[in-house]
């Protein structure tokens, strides 16, 4: 906010410089003199870094994650079709119902967290959001009104001001035009009292408008002073809203975790507990068509049937039988 105009007022034996320094600027408009811009821009950003935190938890990754789970274990099926093939109790049925059941509580635990996560971090956020919004409209407001009866006041000193410079120009450049109509102090018959010289009138009112400007700059920095300190405090809450947010995600998260952890356990404990042949020595006890390891094998020896030591199936002559050579038709 430009203060020249109000320093140059406090002192008015100042240089010349000081003088000059103090001339108002032309062309001025309400938002040259809003320099809570700047908080305004940095709760903008702020909004949009609360926004980005939403979205993260909006996806809600563990609401997907509890439905797919929950397709997983519907691939498990028990009882077993060929249930007659395995044991019914204390075999790998057990442990397929317990590969079921726990994927379902898995898939349980990962439901509760979304849910927490959408009724209590998101809300917590997204109210966070609109308490954002709310404070940069505020900001806007406070200052706003403000900046533009500075404005306002600033303009008027600008043309109080050309006007004095008129009348003294008037004065010193064209002392012969100055008339008793332009000037009460010049008449021939009438002395006019001091107070009544326009030079005079329009300086008091320059002096009072700059008072007038100068109050209202001051209240216009007084806001943005105030409004610095609150935007301070807000920014802290922000943050602790932020890290409240991420400790209630954070604190659910390691329950879920943990209780996954533990369900696994006791899973790979059943799992672990099955002796790998259980289900063969059960298979093998109750059925009647396995062999006995132990049964030797058959010799045609042994083998008796009918007409086997009937005599005229006994051989009269053994030996070898060679074939008659091509040539000598004899046999060798």
């Amino acid at each position: 906010m430009n203060h020249d105009l109000s320093r140059s007022t406090s002192s008015r034996h100042g240089s010349s410089v000081s003088r000059n320094q103090s001339l108002i600027k032309k062309n001025i408009a309400p938002h040259d003199l809003q320099p809570s811009d700047v908080l305004i821009d940095r709760f903008v950003a702020w909004k949009a870094i609360v926004k980005q935190l939403i979205a993260y938890f909006e996806a809600n990754i563990e609401n997907n994650t509890a439905k797919e789970l929950t397709r997983l274990g519907a691939v498990i099926q028990v009882p077993f079709r060929a249930g007659h093939q395995f044991l019914g109790e204390g075999g790998l049925q057990d442990v397929y119902y317990g590969i079921r059941d726990n994927t379902r509580i898995v898939a349980d635990q990962h439901a509760n967290l979304g849910r927490t996560i959408d009724s209590s971090i998101v809300q917590h956020l997204q109210k966070l959001r609109t308490e954002i919004k709310a404070h940069i409209k505020n900001v806007q407001n406070d200052t706003g009104k403000l900046a533009t009866s500075v404005a306002k006041e600033r303009e008027l000193s600008m043309r109080l001001i050309a006007e004095l410079s008129s009348n003294i120009s008037s004065f010193k450049n064209r002392p012969m035009s100055v008339t008793h109509k332009t000037d009460p102090c010049v008449s021939c018959s009438l002395v006019v009292p001091l107070l009544t010289q326009p030079r005079f009138v329009s300086n008091q009112a320059v002096e009072r408008q700059l008072q007038r400007q100068v109050h209202e700059e001051n209240l216009l920095q007084k806001s943005i002073i105030i409004m610095q300190q609150n935007s301070a405090h807000f920014e802290e809450g922000i943050v602790r809203a932020i890290q409240s947010a991420w400790q209630t995600y954070d604190e659910w998260s390691s329950r879920s975790i943990l209780a996954v952890q533990d369900t696994s356990r006791a899973l790979s404990t059943r799992m672990s507990s099955l002796a790998p042949d259980r289900e063969w020595i059960s298979f093998s006890a109750r059925s009647d068509h396995l062999l006995d390891p132990d049964t030797p094998l058959r010799n045609p020896a042994n083998i008796n049937y009918p007409s086997k030591q009937d005599p005229s199936v006994l051989a009269v002559h053994t030996g070898y039988l060679e074939r008659k050579k091509r040539f000598t038709r004899a046999y060798r």
